[in-house]
């Protein structure tokens, strides 16, 4: 797929065009249960880093994660001889590349299969622009999704954006421009469960249909609270506060945003039923220590 790519820039290089190319790497192969890396990077990466949350619950990291890891080289190296070849023919200061994944990869840590779950192993994909107004470095605090990607594109190139189009274009945080930009991400999750999520900036909360089938409905009139992670306390989501009294306060407001979204974008009213209370045994946060500089009311 990369020598083809390579081909038609090359063919293409006198005219503006597109081209989307879509790897299977890093992908689980589902019928063999395996990360196959290629020979050369087969044994690379055994005993490589793994991350706290993959090596402290029980999944298949062990086993596939120096085959992931083989992989991700691979699509590297790919990514590495297009970028060449846009430089060789002088194409990279106007020719505007986007490389981002459409979910991660949890390795059976919080449910049967890889992915479809609302944690950042699952939800958090590394995405990079780079050409044209994408360049230099800096750091932008906002949190973006995947539905910015294609209102970003457009304005980057100048196309109007239509105003029926989801997300928002990220030019302007780019361009240090002054703009007002969403404090949450909605999550929606099928097939393993009908699942709704919101992440801010410190939050995540999670809720899910209970008793039904994700690959059957798209959909629920009832969620039920599933899990609560403060994550600047918590980055890799391994202490679920769902339930206990003393973060009820924040679970409310994160289930109003939640109900807002799910109004705004399915046009649909269902109920969230709260976790059953507990206690954490520890002493109950204030108010004031939970939101101050974190949260605006």
């Amino acid at each position: 797929m990369t020598d083809a790519a390579i081909r038609y820039i090359d063919k293409n290089k006198e005219n503006q065009f597109f081209m989307f190319l879509s790897f299977l790497e890093p992908h689980h192969q589902n019928h063999t249960d395996n990360y196959p890396a290629p020979n050369i990077y087969r044994d690379k990466f055994v005993g490589s880093w793994t991350p706290p949350d993959l090596e402290s619950l029980d999944g298949t990291a062990p086993q596939h994660l120096p085959g992931y890891y083989g992989m991700v080289k691979r699509l590297d190296d790919a990514l590495g001889r297009i970028m060449d070849t846009l430089e060789s023919l002088h194409l990279d200061k106007n020719t505007i590349v986007l490389f981002t994944s459409d979910h991660g990869n949890h390795f059976k840590t919080r449910n049967g299969e890889y992915k479809r779950s609302p944690h950042d192993s699952s939800i958090r994909v590394p995405t990079a622009f780079y050409g044209s107004i994408f360049h230099g470095g800096g750091t932008i605090d906002k949190l973006v999704s995947l539905v910015d990607l294609p209102p970003t594109l457009l304005d980057a190139c100048g196309i109007a954006v239509p105003k029926e189009m989801e997300g928002n274009s990220i030019v302007p945080l780019v361009q240090r421009k002054e703009k007002e930009w969403p404090e949450d991400i909605f999550v929606q999750i099928s097939e393993s469960q009908i699942g709704r999520a919101i992440r801010t900036d410190r939050w995540k909360y999670a809720v899910y249909a209970k008793d039904k089938d994700g690959t059957e409905a798209p959909s629920s009139d009832t969620y039920e609270e599933l899990y609560l992670y403060d994550l600047h306390a918590d980055p890799y989501e391994l202490t679920n506060l769902v339930g206990i009294n003393a973060y009820r306060s924040i679970a409310d407001q994160l289930k109003d945003r939640m109900l807002k979204y799910i109004e705004n974008i399915e046009g649909e009213y269902p109920v969230i039923h709260n976790a059953p209370p507990r206690e954490s045994g520890q002493r109950r946060a204030t108010k004031q220590e939970i939101f101050e500089d974190h949260w605006k009311e």
